[in-house]
């Protein structure tokens, strides 16, 4: 357990290890809404003397594109559109891939070229979840990424997005497929915004184990999951319960494996049936408990994170007594503390939390001192840095803005946090809320909180 006053607890700490690959956990059976891929474009810069104006391109006359080059279909200015290929995941491998982007090493466009080796369930990386990808040996670099992939045929079955740094590893890519991109597009026209990638909202385990399937009472013929936990936010929560074991999602069976059919004989993970619906639309469930089969029809959502992948560009909520900072974790959080190693850096209860804690309401966070504003009133607890709040004189804390509210109406003798590894925070209620103000203008600070936690 790590102490948080401890020199490994500090902010910003450098390891210099090597990053790892990122793998889906093999028992969180559901991804969360990913962000929008993004386009790809070229920095601005000066033009060189040795460029052509742009008129002079447009004189010359058009020569058919060669094998492997992207086809424009129409072009509108600078932009390009290209064909989108419509076949699925049964034809992805029987083409070459070429990737087209900016990366670093130059300033005009780079192509590089290779084949899809594996198409499975992907850890999005920036997205925080995990989704269908194509892995591709062809080099995707710093740049690259939201560069449009094509076939041999011109059209394009994707977007790079992201690549494995590793030692052993040479030259994999990946490469975000057609239809989760079509998905995010259709998304946002059925409902007029990005609501996410649904998901069933459950954590389970594999049943291949003879002895567990039939304490459980399975028949030899029956394979499926077993629920570990549903999660309290989630609509599952009102009709599955933990050790239900999953036969079934939309007609297609689940082997103990957790697995299904997809192509040419080839198994993925179920949470792929999951994330190809839309958020709100329902799917059957048929379900073994009791050793009596049920079926349940369920509405699925995006998951509820207990610390938050994406603040979706509002400024960091924060609040401020006797020099006390208190915030929200999200990831992003995380990463500007402890930088982009922070899964390995960050204190080791809140990574606990950020992995496998739920939300216990829609509303809750998990609210942290993240640092001390050293004043004579605070003396003796400037080293608590990102430790959890746990209750406000013996009541919990549910999210920044119920801390907000129970400080600033109480009118007890003394503010007392509880914090965790056992440690607590005394304060006198007057003498804090009076040097708080000498503390803000110390550090040049304009407001005790902020403008989203205002009353």
């Amino acid at each position: 357990m790590d102490d948080p006053s401890s020199a490994s607890n500090k902010r910003k700490r450098k390891r210099g290890r090597k990053p790892k690959a990122s793998s889906p956990s093999p028992d969180r059976a559901s991804p969360n809404p990913a962000p929008a891929p993004a386009a790809a474009g070229r920095r601005g810069r000066k033009p060189r003397r040795h460029e052509a104006p742009a008129d002079a391109d447009a004189a010359r006359p058009a020569s058919p594109p060669r094998r492997g080059e992207p086809k424009p279909v129409a072009n509108g200015g600078d932009a390009v559109a290209v064909a989108v290929s419509e076949a699925g995941p049964a034809s992805w491998d029987e083409d070459a891939v070429t990737v087209v982007g900016y990366p670093i090493g130059g300033d005009t466009i780079s192509v590089t070229s290779g084949v899809v080796s594996r198409i499975e369930i992907l850890s999005y990386v920036h997205g925080s979840t995990e989704l269908l990808g194509l892995q591709i040996d062809a080099a995707i670099n710093s740049g690259n990424s939201g560069g449009p992939a094509f076939n041999d045929r011109g059209k394009c079955v994707g977007i790079a997005f992201q690549s494995l740094k590793h030692e052993d590893a040479e030259n994999i890519g990946y490469v975000i497929p057609t239809p989760v991109i079509t998905h995010f597009i259709q998304d946002y026209e059925k409902s007029g915004e990005y609501t996410g990638f649904p998901i069933l909202g459950i954590e389970w385990q594999k049943m291949e184990n003879p002895d567990l399937r039939k304490s459980m009472g399975m028949k030899p013929d029956q394979k499926g999951v077993r629920v570990r936990r549903v999660e309290p936010t989630a609509p599952e929560s009102g009709c599955l319960q933990p050790s239900d074991i999953i036969l079934s999602f939309d007609g297609v069976d689940i082997a103990s494996d957790g697995t299904v059919p997809f192509r040419h004989g080839e198994r993925i993970g179920f949470s792929y049936l999951v994330s190809q619906k839309y958020t709100g639309e329902k799917a059957l469930v048929k379900v073994l408990r009791d050793s009596k089969v049920h079926e349940f029809k369920i509405r699925l959502a995006t998951h509820k994170r207990l610390v938050a992948a994406h603040v979706k560009g509002r400024p960091p909520s924060y609040y401020i007594v006797a020099g006390f900072v208190f915030a929200a974790v999200s990831v992003p959080y995380l990463r500007s503390e402890y930088g982009k190693d922070y899964e390995y850096d960050a204190p080791v209860k809140l990574l606990v939390k950020h992995l496998h804690a739920m939300a216990e309401s829609p509303d809750e966070q998990l609210v942290v001192v993240s640092q001390v504003l050293v004043a004579d009133i605070n003396i003796g607890y400037e080293e608590i840095v990102n430790t959890q709040v746990l209750a406000f004189n013996g009541q919990p804390v549910k999210n920044l803005k119920n801390l907000v509210t129970m400080v600033e109406n109480c009118k007890d003798e003394f503010l007392k946090f509880d914090l965790e590894y056992d440690q607590i925070v005394v304060l006198e209620t007057k003498t804090a809320k009076a040097a708080t103000q000498d503390i803000l203008t110390t550090h040049c600070i304009p407001c005790a909180m902020s403008d989203d936690l205002k009353a």
